[in-house]
């Protein structure tokens, strides 16, 4: 008796020798099961992160229309800068009844000019638009040799900053100022030649990258 005892110590011995093997092939596993795993396409479980508030943006939306509605005015529309594009609101600008086409040009543009010279409401301001034209520019018609359908800025248009000339180029060219093609010929109070300036849609959305393209208009 005394003898079997004698052999079932060493059993136990050797079990015990073998279990921290046996624990440390498991271990080693671990990283392979989760290999096959995302192998099988099964994902883990994402922990939501808090980073802190979103950003701040602007809204670029007015809840009600920002025009002033005069009684018998023209109503029309204006591009401000909102963000880092140009956005159009609601104006309106008075033109006397009766008055011809050529005069009614003019006169639209000087009301257009002077609305984006106007600072902005309240409420547009809150909504984030803004506009870089300076009041006291005015407009006049064509001269003798220049396409009729042609306006002359007290101040040349290479002088003014990109952001004004992107407002007052998709402004006027999306009114009965022009003739409706996207486009609006500018001069200044000079002899330089008067030029097409174009309203992309690279101006408006990224006036601050993107020029009004523009090419010479040879004099009639």
């Amino acid at each position: 008796m005394t003898g079997q005892r004698g052999q079932r110590g060493p059993g136990r011995g050797e079990a015990r020798t073998r279990r921290p093997g046996f624990t440390l092939r498991r271990l080693l596993a671990l990283p392979v099961l989760a290999v096959l795993v995302a192998g099988c396409g099964i994902r883990s479980t994402e922990v939501p992160t808090d980073f802190g508030p979103a950003p701040s943006r602007v809204r670029c939306s007015l809840s009600e229309s920002g025009a002033a509605r005069a009684s018998g005015g023209l109503a029309v529309q204006v591009f401000l800068l909102c963000g880092s594009s140009l956005v159009a609101v609601d104006r309106t600008v008075r033109v006397p009844d009766g008055t011809e086409d050529s005069a009614r040009r003019v006169l639209v543009a000087q009301g257009l000019l002077d609305q984006l010279a106007e600072a902005p409401s309240a409420a547009e301001r809150d909504a984030g638009y803004q506009t870089y034209v300076r009041g006291g520019t005015t407009v006049s018609g064509p001269r003798p040799k220049d396409p009729e359908d042609t306006l002359r800025l007290s101040t040349p248009p290479a002088e003014l900053s990109r952001y004004a000339l992107a407002q007052l180029v998709c402004t006027f060219s999306d009114s009965a100022a022009a003739e409706g093609d996207g486009s609006v010929i500018l001069g200044g109070p000079g002899t330089a030649p008067v030029r097409r300036y174009d309203c992309t849609d690279e101006v408006r959305s990224q006036p601050s990258s993107h020029q009004p393209p523009s090419s010479e208009v040879p004099k009639g």
